[in-house]
This record gives C-alpha cells, sequence and structure tokens, in this order.
C-alpha cells in the first residue's frame, strides 16, 4: 500500500467547522484517482495534507508505511523532496531559470538528478526546443509541462496534481492530462489528480468525490 488514510480530521485556527470530517481512503502503487468536490469541498487541503504541505489536527496519512502527521516541516519536507512530488495549477516555474534548469531544479535537490531522464520527460513533453529559454517566453501549456517534468525527473513514488489543467484551454488540457498519466503509468507511480472537471475526472480509473469534507 503506497498511501493510506485513516479518519483524518483538518479545521483552520479561527473557524468552527472542520475542513476535513474523517477522510479514510488508500491507495496502491501504480494506482490512479480523481478527486473531486464543489469549491471549498476541502480537495485542495486533503492534496496538501498528502504532501506535506500542512499537517493534520488527527487521523493518520501514511506514505510507504511513514506517517506524516507527527513529522516536523524538516521531516515534511524530505519526504516532498524524496518521495512525493506535487503538480500545481499555477506551475510554479522558477523564472530565473532556464527550462532545462527548471527540469532538474526538484532532482537535483533530492540527489537524484538524471541528464538522460531529464532530457527523456523533455523530449516526450515536447520541450526540447525550448530548454533554453525562460518559464516567460512559454506559454501556458508549455509551463505546464515543463512543471510536469520537474515532478517526474526525481521519480516520485507518489505524484500529487492540483487542478493541473485548470489554467489551460481545452484542447491544451486534454494534451497535458493525455501526457501527465502515461509519463505517470510509466513510472508505476501513484497519481492523485484534484478536479473541477468532470470530463477529465471521468477518464480515470477510480474516481472519489468530498461534500463538506467528507468522502461522499
Amino acid at each position: 500500500m503506497l498511501l493510506r488514510l485513516h479518519d483524518v480530521t483538518k479545521t483552520y485556527p479561527g473557524t468552527e467547522a472542520a475542513v476535513l470530517r474523517g477522510v479514510s481512503f488508500a491507495l496502491d502503487a501504480g494506482e490512479m484517482l480523481a478527486l473531486t468536490g464543489e469549491s471549498g469541498s476541502g480537495k485542495s487541503t486533503l492534496l496538501h495534507l498528502i504532501g506535506g504541505l500542512d499537517s493534520a489536527d488527527q487521523g493518520v496519512v501514511a506514505i510507504d508505511g511513514t506517517d506524516l502527521t507527527p513529522l516536523d516541516d524538516a521531516g515534511r519536507a524530505a519526504l516532498r523532496r524524496g518521495t512525493v512530488g506535487v503538480i500545481f495549477q499555477q506551475f510554479n516555474l522558477i523564472p530565473s531559470l532556464t527550462v532545462a534548469a527548471n527540469i532538474a531544479f526538484q532532482a537535483r535537490l533530492a540527489g537524484r538528478h538524471d541528464s538522460d531522464l531529464a532530457g527523456e520527460l523533455a523530449d516526450r513533453l515536447g520541450l526540447t526546443p525550448h530548454l533554453h529559454k525562460y518559464p516567460e517566453q512559454l506559454s501556458g501549456g508549455q509551463q505546464q509541462r515543463v512543471a510536469i517534468a520537474r515532478t517526474l525527473a526525481p521519480q516520485p513514488r507518489l505524484v500529487l496534481a492540483d487542478e493541473p489543467t485548470g489554467n489551460l484551454d481545452e484542447a491544451t488540457a486534454d494534451t497535458v492530462f493525455d501526457l501527465m498519466c502515461a509519463l505517470v503509468a510509466e513510472t508505476g507511480a501513484g497519481l492523485v489528480l484534484v478536479t473541477h472537471s468532470e470530463r477529465l475526472a471521468a477518464r480515470m480509473p477510480r474516481r472519489l468525490h468530498l461534500r463538506a469534507g467528507a468522502l461522499a
């Protein structure tokens, strides 16, 4: 079992209602699922807990048998570097780095930079002609491809994608989505995709729906 959540609860300071209320599910290596729900249902919060960007108030969030809940910031950051990769809707590329350097960035932090793999990812994602460009010189679709390559370059065991095509037009979104899923599948990593798109969610092998912080 790659990912296990058991009775996960999260409430933010200053609010009375819990954002997440007793969420439990598991994900095996190589398995892909879509996480859907209305705005405010807790999707992004749940993804942040899995990615170690925040911590749960109660419950277990375990990756490869390691419970993230008691880890400090440094422990969760180490897990992100070595085990979990996150693809954000806003790309989060480093503007002062070239495409090639952005792709290599996360892998270098993890001590796993492989120039052959980076080159293969760039080629598969259609980025080879743009390796010496900077993010501001790319289209939105190209920037998201760079973000995907950067996330996959360290070969994470678990990939989290938070609305990765939300800023793209439908045709570009479909292309980027197909490439992302194919590349993740080839690595054998697990994938949790947060999306508002019913169309994309329907194409995933498994789907979970959050409603008011609980799985419906």
